[in-house]
């Protein structure tokens, strides 16, 4: 009996070739690594990226860092690792009805946010201000520091090696100011997975933000129904999915007897909508465009990604419900302030005692500075060792009252 044939790499490209669509950034394509290494046998590039992004410290350490909430607040808030698969998820099916790269897709998905230091938007925002006088600080451009010189998996080259389109696609949202030399000229648009992973994030953080803003009791359903249309379209959707449900009066045990259930239900309505709209929109708008490649794509005057007329302004009038209801929220306003005295006392003791940090990030100043090795270091923190070090070297972790 013969063996079976492998799906090796050649087959994979082979692959691509034949199903992705034209204007998909295929494998063949790719400019490749900074470093010259041999091609594996069986993964495509953006494979290989997708893995060494999987296998990383920095995407272990995401599961210790706070999405909105602090890790040790409850076992079902999101973290980073959390949000990063559910963002993966969404791009996947988006870009596999699309007929995009997948892998490529997957990969970015997933390294988003290892840029990302601990307690999210609020430790960003904490050492951005104690940075600036040295450069700043920007979670999409430490996603590129961590990917290419903080983590080390090779004795022939610093960082993952990653290709060049997965790199520059980190960048998403950088200025013209701020593009790095190696990546000029800096493109209209970036590759559509790329496009498609904004939206992915966005569409991700909107439903379980809903869910994990309801379950602290930030706001209510109640305030969803009044306030913001995607909901009650979401609740319609259910209520002719499965009558009498919500209402209590399904034969069964409906939602009257678990909340919970009723919640998800919705939010896994809602996103079920918005990533139908999603994906329809942007097949109109690739057709409209009449772009036929990658290239194109990079050179296009506009977004391609994007949701419909009739749903954009359903989704925007959801964000400034969440930013009102939710990001506003006293307690996470407490949180900022909370952060920033945290993340500041561990900034100025690093400062002031540099041999308390690890022994790779002590040698490391040496090529980028004191500042810039601490904020590196910083950055790298999972909530609880950061908490951990401040209670080592300030004093006692100040109180953070909860929701």
């Amino acid at each position: 009996m013969n063996a079976p044939e492998l799906c090796d790499r050649a087959m994979r490209e082979a692959r691509e070739a034949a199903q992705l669509a034209p204007f998909a950034m295929r494998s063949v394509d790719s400019l490749g690594r900074r470093f010259d290494e041999s091609p594996d046998p069986h993964r495509t590039l953006f494979e290989r990226d997708r893995d060494r992004i999987t296998h990383a410290t920095a995407f272990r350490r995401l599961q210790y860092k706070t999405q909105v909430f602090l890790n040790d607040e409850g076992d079902h808030h999101r973290t980073r690792l959390s949000h990063s698969l559910e963002v993966c998820q969404v791009a996947r099916s988006v870009a596999g009805v699309l007929r995009l790269n997948e892998p490529l897709c997957e990969a970015l998905s997933l390294a988003h946010d290892i840029g990302h230091p601990p307690f999210g938007h609020r430790g960003e925002w904490a050492l951005n201000e104690l940075m600036h006088p040295y450069g700043g600080f920007r979670h999409n451009a430490q996603v590129l520091r961590v990917v290419d010189q903080l983590e080390r998996r090779s004795p022939d080259f610093p960082g993952l090696n990653l290709t060049r389109e997965l790199r520059e696609s980190l960048l998403k949202h950088e200025t013209e100011e701020d593009w790095p030399d190696e990546f000029i000229p800096k493109p209209l648009q970036p590759l559509l997975e790329g496009q498609v992973v904004d939206l992915a994030d966005s569409t991700a953080y909107n439903k379980h933000d809903i869910e994990d803003g309801l379950a602290a009791g930030m706001f209510m359903e109640a305030d969803l129904e009044e306030s913001v249309g995607l909901w009650r379209l979401a609740r319609q959707r259910v209520e002719e999915r499965h009558p009498g449900f919500l209402s209590g009066t399904m034969a069964a045990p409906g939602a009257a007897d678990d909340p919970r259930l009723r919640i998800s239900r919705v939010a896994n309505e809602l996103i079920g909508v918005c990533i139908v709209d999603l994906v329809r929109a942007t097949q109109q708008n690739v057709s409209d465009s009449g772009v036929a490649s990658s290239a194109d794509v990079r050179a296009h005057d506009t977004m391609l990604c994007g949701h419909s007329a009739e749903m954009n302004p359903l989704v925007a009038e959801l964000q400034k419900f969440l930013y009102r209801r939710f990001y506003r929220h006293p307690y996470l306003q407490a949180f900022r302030t909370w952060a920033k005295e945290v993340i500041g006392g561990l900034f100025e003791a690093y400062r002031q005692s540099p041999s308390e940090m690890s022994e790779w990030y002590q040698g490391w100043q040496r090529q980028v500075g004191l500042e810039r090795a601490v904020c590196d270091f910083l950055a790298g923190m999972t909530d609880r060792f950061a908490m951990q070090e401040y209670a080592r070297l300030v004093g006692v972790v100040p109180t953070l009252e909860r929701p």
